[in-house]
């Protein structure tokens, strides 16, 4: 059993600021104990996309050894919820979730496979895939506190993507978001939950909240938050930023597990025609 910490915040085009915010928290969730901390999509910038881009770094650049020091120094297990990862394409980077152990090694990266391409109202109406490439990994790893699968924000949609963690071990699922306020409201509560009850394992989600500094100035949704694989919301973050903590009992994905074996009753549908 060890405890784990969601981080909400409100990040802009203040690269300097998001990381000292992010790191301030977490720092806070450390001395509380928490062996597992999450910090959000988008986690060092949130501001105009073009200029997200420009501004994309390596796996070797500033932003993640900042966190992978960060992560040492608390000597904790820390997931970079993401951030712009500089890819091949001079007009797109990566969205790209970074896990840190407690000695600041690299133990795992994702890259988002699913792009937020959109038009749900005038005021939702977006296309990440503009300055944003895929990633084509699906990408659980071991750790001393348990397999993690790794995802971010729009992936939730997609339970293929989940079912297939698990099948590659995942006990625990991160899904580091910056939901927007319409969707959200809506959405975020019961996507969180439906993945933790079919998957059955819990699931970590920090995510932004309030108004951002980009194109659109778009508001995220916040509700950081912890489920258990039961579908319980076992913790849940106020407005604005802080941190929703959660005890992550393994026992209780295995009970869950043995108690409904949705692994050993599927049964997947015969294709029409």
């Amino acid at each position: 059993m060890f405890l784990a910490a969601a981080v909400q915040m409100t990040s802009t085009s203040d690269s300097a600021a998001n990381v000292e915010s992010a790191s301030e928290l977490v720092k806070r969730a450390a001395r509380r104990g928490a062996r597992f901390v999450a910090t959000p999509e988008n986690t060092n910038y949130l501001g105009p996309h073009t200029e997200k881009v420009r501004l994309a770094e390596p796996l070797d650049g500033p932003t993640c050894r900042h966190f992978s020091e960060l992560a040492s120094r608390c000597g904790i297990h820390l997931l970079l919820g993401s951030f712009n990862e500089r890819s091949d394409d001079p007009e797109r980077c990566y969205n790209t979730s970074v896990l840190f152990g407690p000695d600041g090694a690299r133990l795992a990266t994702y890259r988002k496979i699913h792009l937020f391409d959109v038009d749900v109202s005038a005021s939702v109406r977006f296309s990440e895939s503009a300055t944003v490439k895929p990633g084509d990994e699906v990408v659980a790893v071991g750790t001393p506190l348990g397999t993690l699968g790794l995802s971010i924000c729009y992936d939730l949609r997609f339970p293929e993507l989940y079912l297939a963690l698990v099948a590659a071990g995942a006990e625990l699922l991160t899904v580091p978001s910056a939901f927007t306020a319409t969707t959200g409201k809506d959405h975020w509560h019961a996507l969180l939950r439906a993945r933790a009850i079919e998957s059955q394992c819990y699931v970590v989600a920090p995510a932004q909240s309030g108004r951002h500094d980009d194109d659109g100035l778009r508001e995220s949704y916040g509700h950081a938050m912890i489920v258990d694989p039961w579908g319980q919301i076992v913790a849940m973050a106020a407005d604005g930023p802080g941190l929703a903590f959660a005890e992550i009992d393994l026992e209780r994905v295995r009970w869950c597990r043995k108690a409904i074996p949705v692994a050993e009753h599927r049964r997947l549908p015969r294709p029409v025609g």
